[in-house]
Order: structure tokens, then sequence, then C-alpha cells
């Protein structure tokens, strides 16, 4: 199976002060065909306006993983945590038993555009838990680069979630290949720019979801960023 949602099929929700697409069901959008993909539950591609956020709110039993394209964004939570995230880290928070978090936009002028990210965790009732790390554009270019592990593999950030994620960045002739783990299945997210996947056209918002193929190769990118899911 290689099938492509395109970006304009998202849900899409805006308040002014947040622009929000919704790979997902999620809040008012509900799609009975896109309730989640393996453990992958929730992408929200989120534009912020300056000196706005998510007040104070609680979650539990969710791996949420922030990745910040553009702009700051300004965590604190129950945990006793505060960090303001740029491009570049990827910040993962452990809901397990119950969290409080608020996230706001770390410029009072500027959009913030980042992704939220949450994965299903193996099992309830974890202890919560913050993790944040910093991966270079050097780190991406023209490769995937795991960012998240159930182990923490090449110094990515700990999910307790069996998934895998990776980021890559594209640009003309660069390209990499992925070889899926015997059954598997592959989520690819286009967050910026345009790509190929196994020879399929992609842009900005644009997914793939690909089941039962063993190799997934991106290339011919056009200032791309692409995260890519290996999912039980």
């Amino acid at each position: 199976m290689f099938e492509i949602r395109r970006s304009n099929e998202r849900g899409h929700a805006n308040h002014g002060w947040l622009d929000s697409y919704h790979s997902f069901s999620f809040a008012d959008y509900y799609d009975t065909q896109h309730m989640h993909f393996g453990a992958l539950r929730v992408i929200n591609e989120d534009r912020v306006a300056g000196g706005q956020g998510f007040g104070a709110h609680g979650h539990r039993d969710m791996e949420i993983i922030s990745y910040v394209l553009d702009g700051a964004l300004a965590h604190k939570d129950s945990m006793g945590n505060g960090s303001t995230i740029r491009p570049g880290d990827v910040q993962r928070m452990s809901a397990g038993t119950g969290v409080r978090h608020s996230e706001f936009n770390g410029s009072p002028t500027d959009t913030a555009h980042f992704l939220q990210i949450w994965i299903i965790p193996d099992a309830p009732g974890g202890a919560p838990g913050y993790e944040e790390k910093r991966f270079a554009d050097e780190d991406k270019r023209g490769r995937l680069r795991v960012i998240a592990s159930p182990e923490g593999e090449d110094g990515s950030v700990r999910l307790g979630a069996d998934a895998r994620i990776f980021a890559g960045l594209f640009d003309g002739a660069e390209r990499a290949d992925f070889d899926v783990p015997a059954g598997r299945r592959v989520y690819v997210h286009v967050a910026r720019g345009a790509v190929t996947v196994n020879g399929k056209a992609l842009g900005a918002g644009d997914a793939a979801m690909i089941e039962d193929i063993a190799k997934v190769s991106v290339e011919q990118g056009e200032n791309a960023e692409v995260l890519l899911f290996d999912l039980a």
C-alpha cells in the first residue's frame, strides 16, 4: 500500500491566534478514516501568533513530540521544566499518569510554526517525563536522522512507544533510502518544500501511508524537510 493524503485533505481550524491543520481526528475535526496510523495519533501543524499560545492544560498516557519549523516555542510543565525550543530542537514529553503544561509563542511579534506529534505509548500509566535534544541541520542534510526512538539510539530522545521518528533535509540530488523492517509500516510527512517519495511527488503538508513495501526512497527535494515514522 502506498496512499497519499494531500495537505488540503487535512482537517483545519483557524482561531485567529492559532491556525492549525490536523492530519488525524482532533478536537472538532472528526474523520473515521483518519483516526491514527499505527501508534501515530496526532500530527498538528500549528501556527501561533506572536505573544499567544496554549494555557496550562492536562494530558495523560501519550508521548508528545514538539518539532519547531520557524520561530520559538516556550514550554512550562507541572514537572518543573521550562524551556524555549527553536528550529533543530526536538522536545519529548511523556504524559504518563498525568501532567499539565503550557506552550506559548516565544516571540511577542513573530509567528511560531511547529508540529505537535502524539504517539500512543506501549502501556498506560507510566511515569511522566521530559527530554529535549538538538539536531543540527548538517546532521539531517541528505539523510534520515533518527530523532526519537524507544532506546534513545544515536542520541535521539527516548520514546515509551514502539516507534522511531527520523528527520531529513533534501535538496537537489540528495537522496536517502529507508529499509523498512519486516512487519512494519511507514508514514512520511512533508513539513515543508517538495520531495519525491518512491517516485511520487509530495508537497508541504502532504503525507504518504506505506505498508508492505520494503524500501522507502526520498529524493529530488526542493528545500524539503521530511519526517519519517517507523511504526509497528
